[in-house]
């Protein structure tokens, strides 16, 4: 067995005990509403969006933050394209939801919520990354869909995306 070996059965074996534990249906039916919520960006694009709609004051700050979590949520596709690596297939993980690709890394629902969790928190001044990205990550875990390093890379990716944003909008202001 390789090293690479050892650690899929690593994260299999997360995969498999997340379940276990947490995994009754009404967690299973939350969990599939938030993958529905999540899919392409499209619940925070949304979000972007009614924020620009409402605070016309600092609509250009709320689009320039969906953008950013468009870009983020596109990057985790670009990347996942790069990689390829096909989604968890053991049988000890149940999977729970449909996904539109077989790709896993990296999870591109953890990405955009981090991004998402970052740029609008700065806009409204809350610390939203702590209450967004980890049920988020959890979520895909549970539904059996992404390995733990999935979700750990795609928080990464979104928060490096997010804070190129942040710089960027910063400029812009000067």
């Amino acid at each position: 067995m390789t090293q690479l070996d050892d650690v899929r059965a690593l994260e299999v074996r997360a995969l498999s005990a997340v379940q276990r534990t947490i995994g009754p249906p009404s967690v299973v039916r939350v969990a599939r509403g938030m993958s529905l919520f999540g899919e392409h960006a499209a619940g925070w694009l949304a979000i972007g969006a009614a924020g620009a709609l409402v605070d016309r004051t600092r609509r250009r700050e709320w689009l320039a933050a969906a953008a950013g979590v468009a870009f983020a949520h596109g990057a985790s596709i670009g990347v996942k394209r790069v990689v390829r690596r096909p989604r968890p297939d053991d049988p000890a993980v149940e999977v729970r939801v449909g996904t539109p690709s077989k790709l896993s890394f990296p999870s591109a629902h953890a990405t955009s919520t981090t991004a998402a969790a970052v740029l609008f928190g700065s806009l409204l001044h809350r610390p939203l990354v702590a209450v967004l990205v980890p049920p988020m990550a959890l979520s895909r875990l549970l539904l059996g869909v992404h390995y733990p390093s999935d979700v750990v890379a795609g928080s990464l990716l979104g928060a490096a995306v997010a804070a190129g944003a942040c710089r960027m909008s910063r400029r812009r202001t000067r």
